[in-house]
């Protein structure tokens, strides 16, 4: 299929809100791309072809006594999409999907194929995983693994923002991932998310969570949607894949209409980022379905939004208002320009590239590597060309 087309676009899941995978001339699913293809026991690692979810390889790893480091919130998507756009988790001393990946398959331009791995060529890899897209078609994924475990999953409602303010590095590390659920309006946080690995021997179950109170059944992070597809709470163990994710495999993820932005800027910088986008409040409520805070450990990958930096993500669930958005977002993106931050890519955002060029600094060399695996542009596209390439 490379080598028959001039112009070609690979799809995972198609849960980005952007234009990053979109096409004019021609789309290839990677849906049926969903087998393990090896897991090799001794050495930690499986492999696996790129179209793969993650709900569809967690049982598999746990059935075998094995488990990923994180998962997103969202169990639906696909490996090979989550990774190429640097897709998170959360955790504070968690990387992101991205980082656990050590050997990935590529189809290139000239219908070659390209095995990078961390025992090879690390720093090729690192250049080639958040690959946007633009190098090739991912076809097959190695990631690290460890031994299974279980979590639970804790919820508080009505945390203080005077709170939040002294208390956000603690807060953030309560667990083993946190999430703060926020919609711009008040003083308090609306929820907080603690997900605790039992293995660790401690887990958040006390009436009180920094004058929080601890919820009385299963809450979903919209507070006025039903709980029935977000996964189990109030402290009942399970399996990781059941509770890392916000959501079930089942069910439909999110509030299912929606749009979404995600900005990354650095921890020491994050309460002042969260307090210069609360002066919007008034302007972002009308629009908004919530927002979500997560932290996100530092990683080498030259095109992440965390490389070279523990991270706190502020992220955006819109309602499907796009000329609203599209309106707001440059606000939200001046008001958050002091701390560099950088958005996610494959999420909307409307910074220009000269300023996403200045907060990466591998962005030249990325470039060289595009123009090597990719000279005419076949996987090119109108964000790639926009953002990347331009």
């Amino acid at each position: 299929m490379v080598k028959k087309h001039n112009k070609l676009k690979a799809l995972g899941t198609r849960h980005c809100f952007n234009a990053i995978a979109d096409s004019h001339d021609n789309l290839l699913s990677t849906s049926k791309m969903n087998k393990v293809v090896s897991l090799d026991a001794k050495g930690k690692t499986v492999t696996v072809e790129a179209g793969i979810k993650y709900g569809e390889l967690a049982p598999y790893l746990h059935e075998k006594g094995f488990a990923l480091h994180n998962l997103a919130s969202l169990p639906h998507i696909s490996v090979g999409g989550s990774i190429t756009t640097a897709t998170h988790g959360s955790g504070i001393k968690n990387g992101n999907l991205s980082s656990a990946v050590t050997g990935l398959e590529l189809v290139i331009a000239d219908g070659s194929i390209v095995h990078l791995s961390k025992a090879a060529d690390a720093e090729k890899l690192n250049a080639a995983v958040v690959g946007l897209g633009a190098l090739g078609i991912i076809t097959k994924v190695t990631l690290e693994i460890q031994p299974t475990y279980m979590m639970r999953q804790n919820v508080y409602t009505g945390l203080p923002m005077a709170q939040l303010k002294p208390n956000f590095e603690k807060i953030m590390s309560a667990g083993y991932s946190v999430s703060l659920f926020y919609d711009w309006q008040t003083d308090h946080i609306n929820e907080v998310w603690i997900k605790s690995r039992v293995d660790a021997g401690s887990y958040h179950n006390q009436p009180e969570f920094y004058g929080a109170k601890a919820a009385t059944k299963n809450l979903h992070p919209i507070i006025d949607l039903a709980a029935e597809n977000c996964t189990e709470q109030m402290g009942v163990p399970g399996p990781w894949y059941e509770r890392l994710p916000h959501f079930k495999m089942g069910f439909t993820p999110s509030s299912g209409k929606e749009l979404q932005s995600e900005f990354f800027v650095p921890l020491h910088h994050a309460m002042d980022a969260i307090e210069a986008v609360s002066k919007l409040g008034k302007q972002i409520g009308p629009h908004l379905l919530i927002t979500e805070v997560r932290t996100i450990a530092g990683d080498n990958l030259w095109m992440s939004p965390c490389h070279n930096q523990t991270s706190v993500a502020i992220h955006f669930t819109w309602k499907q208002e796009t000329e609203a958005v599209l309106a707001l977002l440059p606000q939200i993106e001046k008001a958050l320009s002091p701390f560099n931050a950088r958005p996610h890519w494959g999420k909307v955002f409307t910074m220009n590239p000269k300023v996403l060029e200045g907060r990466y600094e591998k962005l030249a060399g990325f470039k060289k590597l595009v123009a090597e695996y990719d000279p005419h542009g076949k996987f090119r596209n109108g964000f790639l060309d926009r953002n990347i390439c331009g």
